[in-house]
């Protein structure tokens, strides 16, 4: 069972092999300068301490969703290096002692750096195995793999050869018993030769009926090495509270992915 900030994923069964990063090329702000002072700090800034979604507000300012109810001000950064579009990032963060205004902390971003954001993709029917692809991933049991703020994050891992961009989508389930299924697709493009390696990917699920408050079972299916899989995450429809809607995109992710 995997639980955190009250959404829990249940995973009907682990592929666990060794982890093969990929490293990934983060938007660093005022970090060298931390780096050189502190082994400490080095190590604590060396990796993410949230996952969010970064919105939007007025005046081309913009904030950090770091779940259902907290909200992040920064004071270092006036405009999103995102543009306006609205993505799902891994951020390193400090908490600082400044006015918040209407946001629930103010704090200073170490460094940011997007993931690949996308939308339910449409149903094709007969040829959803073609465009879409049935080739096998495991999700990863981990803190960044999450159902929150109206998005499912998934870190994944397949095998990567590297000589071509992988392509990877939700779909809507096929399940007319429940509305709350969905369905990770990758297609590998025939590179399915080489290494184990991650990948992040968030889906916004405003496609999804309202939950209207309650929280539901979101359950995902997915094509396993070893078969079939499926598992749970608990999920609340995304409350409004954002001061301006920001479009929705698929942007730059860490690895050969679209």
């Amino acid at each position: 069972m995997f639980n955190r900030r009250n959404h829990t994923m249940k995973i009907n069964s682990v592929f666990n092999k060794t982890l093969l990063f990929v490293g990934a090329i983060v938007c660093t702000i005022g970090l060298q300068s931390c780096l050189d002072d502190d082994d400490n700090n080095a190590y604590y800034l060396r990796y993410p301490n949230a996952l969010v979604t970064v919105k939007g507000a007025a005046d081309d300012a913009f904030f950090l969703q770091l779940d259902d109810k907290t909200t992040l001000l920064p004071t270092n950064v006036k405009t999103s290096p995102f543009g306006d579009k609205e993505v799902r990032a891994l951020v390193n963060y400090s908490e600082v002692n400044e006015p918040s205004g209407d946001y629930t902390k103010a704090v200073h971003i170490n460094w940011i750096d997007s993931i690949l954001t996308k939308p339910i993709a449409p149903d094709l029917g007969e040829e959803n195995d073609e465009v879409y692809g049935t080739d096998p991933v495991e999700i990863v049991n981990d803190w960044v793999t999450i159902a929150e703020d109206g998005y499912l994050t998934l870190r994944f891992r397949t095998i990567w050869g590297g000589s071509k961009k992988h392509f990877v989508n939700l779909l809507l389930g096929q399940n007319p018993e429940n509305p709350y299924e969905v369905e990770f697709r990758h297609n590998a493009y025939g590179d399915t030769y080489g290494s184990e390696g991650d990948g992040l990917a968030a889906f916004k699920l405003d496609e999804l009926p309202d939950t209207e408050g309650k929280t539901v079972k979101l359950k995902l299916k997915w094509k396993s090495f070893s078969g079939e899989k499926s598992a749970e995450f608990d999920y609340c429809t995304r409350k409004a509270v954002t001061p301006s809607e920001s479009a929705i995109t698929a942007v730059r992710s860490t690895l050969e992915l679209r």
